[in-house]
């Protein structure tokens, strides 16, 4: 019967297969191509070289994008996998009320960033409205409100993980430490936290990429605004993200399409070299049960 199994492998595989070739593997081709490419539509695009990344390079708007976000991503993943696994390791503790919790905690997960967006404007307005500014006023003010909705939607999922990768420890382990006189504190750095690295792993490649591909709440939020002028004349808006920089761009005219599909090229491969070098960092600090 396995063999019969095996034989019919490819036949099953067939029709998977063609989709993400059709849905994945074509269009990221197709779009590698006309990063190099000025166009309107892909039909219409004339081949022009490296043109559409040394301009991407020279773009302020581009490299300002990209140190925000950097930096909204550094402090996005301390903060949410610090918050994240505290309040998993208290709802492992046997404390009363420990499902209803999970589940508050992971109910935001649920609502689109655009609402997200939308709904946090209106607060950061109404608390802001008290001192006589708003959310739109200061850069400082974007950045810790984008900041403070992706902690507040993404905290509850990165706790089930968590949760998960705390149930998993053996409890023989956990015995043995309180047997041996450890206290909760050493506990938790020595047997606690090395059994649950993968979900580290996990949680931290988790929030990296999607403090790098946030889009909606940005859009929503604040639209990349205010604006600033840099010393050589032109404007950059102070808190957009990349990927929002690079959907202006290409919205911004029929032009400058060529340019944003270089910017989502390099964007793609800033990413997926972070993730990787992320990945092999915290699976070397994995602990084998």
């Amino acid at each position: 019967m396995k063999k019969n199994i095996k034989k019919c492998f490819p036949l099953f595989m067939l029709p998977t297969f063609a989709a993400f070739c059709i849905g994945f593997i074509w269009p990221f081709l197709q779009g590698m191509y006309l990063s190099f490419c000025k166009f309107t539509i892909p039909k219409d695009a004339e081949f022009i070289g490296l043109d559409n990344y040394a301009k991407a390079i020279a773009d302020p708007g581009f490299r300002y994008s990209f140190l925000y976000t950097a930096a909204f991503a550094v402090v996005s993943i301390v903060f949410i996998n610090l918050f994240a696994f505290a309040i998993a390791y208290l709802l492992t503790q046997n404390i009363r009320g420990a499902n209803l919790f999970r589940t508050v905690f992971f109910m935001p997960n649920l609502i689109g960033g655009i609402v997200l967006g939308y709904i946090w404007s209106m607060i950061f307005d109404g608390i802001l409205k008290k001192y006589e500014t708003f959310l739109l006023a200061e850069t400082r003010y974007g950045f810790w409100g984008l900041v403070i909705l992706m902690c507040w939607q993404q905290i509850g999922y990165m706790m089930i993980i968590y949760i998960a990768g705390l149930q998993s420890i053996p409890e023989d382990m956990i015995e043995a430490a309180k047997i041996d006189g450890a206290s909760r504190w050493q506990t938790l750095v020595r047997i606690t936290i090395p059994n649950v690295m993968s979900s580290f792993t996990i949680c931290i490649f988790l929030t990296l990429t999607n403090s790098f591909k946030l889009f909606d709440q940005n859009l929503a939020l604040t639209g990349g605004m205010p604006v600033k002028f840099t010393d050589a004349g032109t404007t950059v808006n102070t808190t957009e993200m990349l990927a929002l920089n690079i959907y202006k761009t290409f919205y911004a005219s029929a032009k400058t399409r060529g340019l944003a599909q270089a910017k989502a090229v390099m964007f793609f491969i800033l990413v997926a070299v972070l993730a990787l070098a992320q990945l092999r960092f915290t699976r070397n600090k994995e602990v084998q049960q």
